[in-house]
């Protein structure tokens, strides 16, 4: 009797290498993966959507009415979060919120409909953890090359008393040191749990549907609504986690250029 096919939510979440196994730089595999492939993507379609908004027309279409919103969004949240210095940091902000907002969308896309599946690479902690330490070096490049060793004032709230100065110190030093580890963590825990919930409930959907007309009733078809409902909610959270990382990087931003 042949086995029962099972499904296994975390295989989606796999890493495979597309070619180029065997490239190794000082030891470390460097094989292109499905992972490096989406990310590629990613990047392609950021810059066709940038292209498509380069046009400069009297009368924009909405392509380029697209591409000047998500800018000026941006512009508008990084002058609320850091104040006019802010402008020089959209060209950053904007690229890094775009390029998780297309990210997460082309993870959601139901490409296995024609046999191609999509990898979100915002599911690993390893992708989401170098944006967040990238944003995080920016922090500190700026935060140093501003106000050189006066930045780590930013550790001690103003009005501090002598006595709780060392203290209040390793606390918000250690607070700070938390941040991009905190920032990556945040975006990948979200994709991720949405991605096996959404295949845990499409293994409740087929286990019915081989089952019985009873349990496909009782089972499948509720979970098939729900898997629906959960879909709807992914598209918003895939937008929300990319504005939330790119806030949070604002506010990091903030406190290198003004010490708060």
């Amino acid at each position: 009797m042949a086995a029962e096919a099972k499904v296994d939510p975390m295989h989606q979440f796999t890493i495979e290498p597309l070619f180029g196994s065997d490239w190794a730089i000082a030891g470390h595999n460097v094989a292109f993966t499905n992972s490096s492939l989406w990310m590629a993507l990613s990047t392609l379609v950021l810059m066709l959507f940038v292209a498509g908004g380069l046009r400069r027309e009297v009368v924009p279409g909405r392509w380029q009415m697209a591409v000047e919103s998500f800018a000026g969004f941006i512009e508008t949240m990084l002058v609320s979060n850091v104040g006019p210095n802010g402008k020089k940091y959209v060209p950053y902000i904007f690229s890094l919120f775009m390029f998780i907002l297309f990210a997460n969308f082309l993870g959601l896309m139901p490409l296995g409909l024609v046999g191609i599946h999509p990898f979100t690479f915002t599911s690993h902690f390893t992708a989401t953890g170098v944006l967040s330490v990238m944003s995080f070096a920016i922090v500190l490049i700026v935060g140093f090359a501003k106000h050189k060793f006066h930045f780590f004032s930013l550790f001690v709230p103003h009005g501090t008393p002598a006595l709780m100065i060392p203290p209040i110190f390793v606390v918000e030093l250690i607070s700070f040191l938390v941040r991009p580890f905190s920032l990556g963590l945040r975006l990948f825990v979200a994709m991720m749990a949405g991605h096996v919930l959404l295949e845990v409930l499409s293994s409740f959907v087929i286990t019915g549907g081989n089952a019985s007309p009873l349990l496909f009733a009782v089972a499948s078809v509720p979970s098939f609504l729900l898997m629906v409902g959960i879909c709807a909610l992914e598209i918003l959270v895939a937008g929300i986690q990319a504005y939330v990382f790119a806030l949070l990087t604002c506010v990091y931003l903030n406190d290198a250029e003004n010490l708060h």
